[in-house]
């Protein structure tokens, strides 16, 4: 203030404005113009003009009352007093209210149940929480910040030199309320100064006299018009830069992001080893010969990120640093790895970018199980080249670390390039403990470590790429072979070698043209090396006219579309094929079983027993049939069967009938089930047994023309209950005491007739269609003596209709 006394500031033209947030002069030092050095009376003058801005002091009665309770304890306990007791103990109000904040916080943790050791949830109570302390309203914020209040002090007694308040700001609800104290302006200023001084800080806005005033006047007016313009153009793109970097979209909390259980098990999408990964880690190749470390991965609002450390140990979020992390975040394309943002709390000062699961450019070329053609290495290089050509165009400008272990490859096989941007926040490209990541560096660079990366160096890097992709292997890996790591930057670095030393490149790695732009990336002179969009179009000429466009994808189409015709047709063929055995598969299956039956078992429905009421079954054997099979060899016993069935099979697919099974020579057949026919079972049956009595009349045995077979048959009719037997290999059985007593019929009958029994003979008489003659009282196993028939013919012209 005396300087700005001396320079003759102190006429109502300026005002200034100091921040003293506590006027306690024992440990803040005393700001006051009495110093008794001679010169407090220019000071007093001085400060005339200077406004100071502290922390609002409480006039509430409790307030004063808690400072003279403190002053009393001072006194009392430690026999200490104030040497200014008009200063109030602003620091123990608000330790006070401290411990209020904090005893509110343990409070409601321990009435939900909580630890009041879990210092985070403690500390989350205490967030977006007003109370009335000591010293007034007390406000925490959502940051956790507390909304202070503040005064704005001004001399209003120029003869004493004694300062008041003439305005309060309120944090909690921002407002600014002046007092009834009137500010008093130096200089005998009724009011502020001037935004400006009338003739302008260099005197710009004065009149020359001697020029025309209308000219001077309009040429003023438009120069001012044109600046005014030009200002506040300026003012607003720095206003909303300045408003875009604060808002500090990019940050990221540790707490949001999400980690996996610790112990998973994971397998590298490159390697196929299975490795025991720590908390959320999954393997990532390093540019280490044959090394690997453990790359921290994380879920971050669904998608999966991988989380890189910074070694700093205090982030300065200077301008430069923001506009670093905003270029960043604005970056997008397809070969460049998606910066999600960074955490910058301390202990966790991390950096966060989108994964790729397949790993590193390195992984996947030094991994012997997995086959790469030319078109896909192609395809892998071209993507280097594009992503090389945005960040050479974009506002990071250069990568600057450019090496295969910095080229991931994402689940589609999409190479992108990562690790670049934000030099403020990562470390430096020389690292002593790993020289190997030298071999990917620009000689010039080698030379002179501390030199800023550039884009040439990146498109030397380039180059060595281009030759891990053609052979597949390290970079310099023919000379590593006689030569350490060491030994090969010292050649590089050599200025007198003629021609300079490079990597040698084996005959079959790339083509010629690649070769040559290859050999042209490593120029000596940066000059004369391409630019990435010379290389992008140079490639693109290499590529054009060959199955490789430069991009996997497209390629992948392209093979797609040649094979799409031939696809269509062997799927067609296949179709029709797999329709074909399936109709014959259910066929089979129909023939097995009922088709009702069978269905419910292609819909995977389980098949429940069922009772029938009335059903009408046929049971048949061959009368000598033990003699016949004594007498043939097993081979013509089944061809006789097996004839003798086909031709049974045939005549009873003219009838409503189901055939049960064949157990060697026996024949079982049911009428009036699964399908329920009424009381028609009997005579579909009746005419089924005729019909297979007059076939067996005129079958021939193979082997034996001149015998001929005698059928013995008899029929019942009755209530049983059918259902499915068994998963493998199902039956349809049926059971009750039904089918024993169609058994018997069979059994108790006589060659080439039919035996009926009486039920069977009721339902028949119905039609009034069959000739049946009584044969008589027959006693029967297990059933006693029954009244029996033959069935002997049928008479279709008798037949009644019955409904």
């Amino acid at each position: 203030m005396l300087l700005a006394y001396d320079m003759g500031l102190i006429n109502g033209e300026y005002a200034f404005i100091s921040i003293e947030p506590f006027s306690n002069t024992l440990v803040f030092g005393d700001d006051n113009w009495k110093q008794n050095d001679g010169r407090d009376e220019d000071a007093k003058k001085a400060y005339e003009a200077l406004l100071t801005i502290r922390l609002y002091e409480p006039t509430t009665h409790e307030y004063k009352d808690f400072q003279k309770e403190l002053e009393r304890r001072e006194q009392r306990d430690y026999n200490w007093t104030r040497p200014d007791p008009d200063h109030n103990n602003y620091f123990a109000s608000a330790f006070h209210d401290a411990v209020i904040l904090y005893s509110l916080a343990v409070n409601e943790t321990l009435a939900e149940g909580g630890d009041i050791r879990d210092g985070y949830k403690i500390t989350r109570k205490m967030w977006n929480r007003t109370f009335e302390g000591i010293s007034g309203t007390v406000t925490i914020n959502s940051n956790g910040d507390r909304d202070a209040d503040y005064s704005l002090w001004d001399m209003t007694d120029t003869e004493e030199g004694t300062f008041e308040v003439i305005a309060n700001y309120y944090g909690a609800t921002g407002e600014f309320k002046v007092t009834d104290i009137a500010p008093v302006w130096p200089g005998g200023a009724t009011g502020p100064p001037k935004d400006e001084p009338d003739c302008g800080f260099n005197n710009e806005y004065c009149v020359n006299k001697d020029l025309p005033v209308l000219g001077i006047v309009g040429i003023t007016a438009g120069v001012v018009v044109i600046a005014a313009l030009c200002a506040i153009f300026l003012i607003y793109r720095k206003l909303r830069l300045d408003a875009e970097l604060m808002k500090m979209s990019w940050r990221i909390k540790w707490e949001e992001l999400v980690f996996e259980e610790i112990g998973k098990s994971v397998t590298t999408a490159t390697s196929g080893s299975r490795i025991v990964a720590s908390r959320g880690t999954l393997i990532n190749s390093d540019c280490q010969e044959g090394g690997q470390i453990f790359a921290t991965v994380a879920r971050y609002k669904g998608r999966l990120v991988m989380v890189k450390r910074i070694n700093k140990g205090k982030i300065e979020l200077t301008r430069d640093v923001l506009m670093e992390l905003r270029n960043m975040r604005n970056l997008e394309h397809t070969n460049i790895v998606r910066f999600v943002g960074a955490c910058v709390d301390p202990p966790n000062q991390t950096i966060m970018t989108d994964y790729c699961p397949r790993g590193s450019l390195q992984d996947i070329l030094e991994n012997d199980h997995l086959k790469l053609d030319w078109m896909f290495r192609q395809s892998l290089l071209m993507d280097a080249v594009r992503g090389t050509h945005y960040l050479h165009d974009s506002g990071i400008g250069v990568h600057g670390r450019m090496m295969s272990s910095n080229c991931v490859v994402d689940g589609r096989f999409v190479l992108k390039l990562t690790d670049f941007g934000i030099p403020s926040l990562r470390p430096s490209f020389i690292d002593s403990e790993n020289k190997y990541k030298l071999l990917w560096r620009a000689p010039e660079h080698l030379r002179n470590p501390n030199s800023p990366p550039t884009k040439e160096g990146d498109i030397y890097s380039l180059g060595i790429i281009m030759l891990e992709i053609g052979t597949r292997s390290g970079p310099f890996d023919e000379e590593r072979k006689f030569m350490d790591t060491d030994q090969i930057l010292e050649c590089l670095k050599s200025t007198t070698t003629e021609p300079p030393f490079r990597a040698s490149i084996p005959e079959s790695s790339w083509g010629p043209e690649i070769k040559d732009l290859m050999k042209r990336c490593w120029e000596e002179n940066p000059s004369d090396r391409p630019t990435a969009s010379t290389l992008q179009s140079t490639l693109k000429k290499v590529n054009k006219g060959t199955s490789s466009g430069g991009n996997i994808l497209d390629n992948l189409l392209n093979r797609m579309e040649q094979y799409a015709s031939n696809l269509e047709a062997l799927v067609e063929e296949r179709t029709a094929a797999f329709l074909e055995e399936k109709k014959r598969s259910e066929t089979l299956l129909y023939e097995v079983l009922p088709r009702s039956v069978a269905e419910q078992l292609k819909l995977g429905k389980s098949v429940d027993p069922e009772s029938y009421e009335n059903v009408t079954i046929f049971f048949s054997d061959i009368v000598g049939f033990t003699a016949i099979s004594s007498e043939s060899t097993p081979l013509q016993v089944v061809a006789l069967l097996n004839d003798l069935y086909i031709c049974f099979d045939g005549i009873i697919a003219n009838s409503d009938v189901y055939k049960v099974e064949t157990i060697g020579d026996a024949y079982m057949v049911v009428s009036g089930l699964p399908i329920r026919n009424g009381i028609t079972h009997a005579r579909e049956i009746a005419e089924m047994s005729l019909s297979l009595l007059e076939a067996v009349k005129s079958f021939k045995i193979r082997h034996r023309p001149d015998e001929q077979l005698k059928l013995r048959a008899g029929i019942h009719s009755g209530p049983c209950v059918a259902g499915v037997i068994g998963l493998k290999m199902p039956r349809y059985c049926l059971f009750g005491d039904t089918v024993n007593t169609a058994s018997r019929m069979e059994s108790n009958g006589e060659a080439m007739k039919i035996h009926a029994s009486s039920d069977c003979k009721e339902i028949l008489d119905k039609f009034d269609a069959f000739e049946l003659d009584l044969r008589g009282q027959v006693e029967m196993k297990g059933k006693g003596s029954q009244t029996t028939y033959w069935l002997l013919s049928r008479n279709s012209k008798k037949e009644k209709c019955i409904y």
